[in-house]
């Protein structure tokens, strides 16, 4: 069991307060992602869920126990930091057993946990080297395989892939998503990269300056913004949000439109766009035009397609339906 209750928690630094009212139920086996941008509370939340901060007011609770006053080796918590803080003196065996001798695990029990954890994650050929011996992918597989080995209630992840290059860090998501699937553990992850959010999440939490903005699965959160921040922080590349007066959609003061839900024709549309930038990305072109009506426009274009910079081309939505509007405090008009 492994569920998680969140339960109006504040937390302040002196007089600053860096997290507003915070409620969250999280279900046993669920993969539920903390995303923000820098500064907006999702790891000092996480750290409040480990023990290593306490909240200002408000509780946590662990299948049901509240954990407040409970130290973190109590919690049935593992953590995997971005830093990996491996030993740098033992092997990859020893430091996936620490945390278990320490614990005073049986010697038996100890084999047969690392061996299955370091099966789990292709570990086999590196159990007698030691951090230095090893890359940055492997070495942060090493800090999951520790926290796998700990059988904990919550697994916590604080931005484990940060500094993991491009193809590593979509490797170890595969991994750690494969990892979630075997073990049906619950796993709380936090990250600033909403790509990692919408390809690994079950549920994801998006925060900004402290407080939620919204909860929902992935594409909950892509097809239904509940405001213009998400509507923004979600989607790669990000959603076009315009003046709703100058392209005379009444009734709203923000109009949202995602890149992949607009058109490009030599003659007729909506409006006109002047073509600043064109970015082959091989799957997909992304064509970025100027606008007297809406400023900068992104548009994305499925397959090759080439535009000449400098050309006018006409801009028109696909659809009506996928035209979001926004009040003027931003929230999203049904």
């Amino acid at each position: 069991m492994g569920s998680l209750q969140i339960n109006h928690v504040n937390k302040a630094f002196g007089a600053t307060k860096v997290l507003h009212d915070i409620n969250l139920e999280v279900e046993d086996g669920e993969f539920v992602i903390f995303v923000g941008p820098s500064g907006c509370g999702k790891s000092t939340l996480l750290r409040i869920i480990a023990g290593l901060e306490d909240a200002t007011g408000g509780e946590i609770r662990i299948d049901g126990e509240r954990v407040d006053a409970v130290p973190p080796a109590k919690r049935g918590i593992a953590m995997v930091f971005q830093t990996y803080a491996l030993y740098p003196h033992l092997t990859v065996k020893d430091n996936m057993s620490a945390g278990l001798k320490q614990a005073g695990t049986p010697h038996e029990q100890i084999e047969k946990q690392v061996a299955e954890a370091s099966r789990m994650l292709a570990l086999d050929p590196y159990l007698k080297r030691r951090p230095a011996e090893l890359s940055g992918g492997q070495r942060q597989r090493v800090a999951i395989g520790r926290a796998v080995v700990r059988e904990p209630k919550l697994f916590l992840f604080d931005e484990p892939l940060s500094n993991l290059d491009a193809a590593l860090r979509v490797h170890t998501r595969l991994e750690i998503a494969k990892l979630h699937r075997d073990l049906k553990a619950t796993m709380i992850y936090v990250t600033h990269d909403q790509v990692e959010a919408m390809t690994l999440a079950d549920k994801i939490v998006v925060m900004n300056a402290g407080r939620i903005e919204q909860i929902g699965s992935p594409m909950e959160l892509y097809n239904n913004p509940a405001n213009l921040f998400v509507a923004g922080f979600i989607g790669s590349p990000q959603m076009n949000l315009l003046d709703a007066g100058a392209l005379g959609v009444g009734g709203a003061t923000t109009v949202g439109i995602r890149p992949e839900h607009l058109l490009l024709a030599k003659d007729g549309g909506r409006w006109p766009g002047r073509v600043e930038h064109v970015e082959h990305l091989g799957a997909d072109t992304n064509v970025y035009l100027s606008t007297e009506a809406a400023g900068m426009v992104t548009v994305r274009l499925f397959g090759e397609v080439y535009h000449d910079t400098g050309s006018t081309l006409w801009i028109s939505p696909s659809h009506d339906r996928f035209i979001y509007r926004f009040d003027e405090a931003g929230t999203v008009i049904r």
